[in-house]
């Protein structure tokens, strides 16, 4: 899984375009539409690499417009997770943009950061085989299963406490 981390000297804002660019294409096989603000909210998202809350992502909107609604952001949010564009980390209650562009059905592992807060993201293929038979032994369809596993990146661990 080594290099799922970002280098700490990486220009975050240049992951901003291609991230729009895969949405909107995602967006335009599927008849969807990637409005302003949907837009807006993935660019925040992709600049960051660290997760981000609702109103994160209102104070750096607001730097560059005005301060948009904020359910006009919960609402941009809901599409992005919905449309696996995006990510919710629940124990964090932040969000972070998809890196990998595998839709919504793949189960994923969150790799946190405790020192740096950037997130990375894993495919979790044998863990969700496992899953699904675990949950279908049970009677129950799963639609989505994800871990969140805190600790220390690659980056962060080279460095001194």
């Amino acid at each position: 899984m080594s290099g799922i981390f970002p280098d700490p000297t990486h220009d975050h804002h240049g992951c901003a375009p291609a991230a729009v660019a895969a949405a909107e294409e995602h967006c335009r096989s599927k008849g969807l539409r990637l409005s302003a603000m949907r837009r807006a909210v993935l660019e925040k998202l992709a600049e960051s690499h660290a997760p981000l809350g609702a109103y994160d992502i209102l104070d750096r909107l607001a730097e560059s417009s005005g301060r948009p609604a904020p359910i006009s952001v919960y609402r941009a949010l809901s599409f992005l997770t919905e449309e696996g564009l995006a990510h919710r980390i629940e124990s964090l209650n932040a969000y972070v943009a998809c890196g990998e562009n595998h839709g919504t059905a793949q189960p994923l592992v969150f790799l946190i950061c405790e020192r740096c807060r950037q997130v990375g993201e894993a495919k979790a293929t044998d863990l969700g085989i496992k899953i699904d038979q675990v949950a279908r032994s049970a009677g129950f369809t799963p639609q989505r299963a994800t871990l969140e596993i805190f600790g220390i990146c690659e980056h962060c661990s080279r460095e001194p406490a």
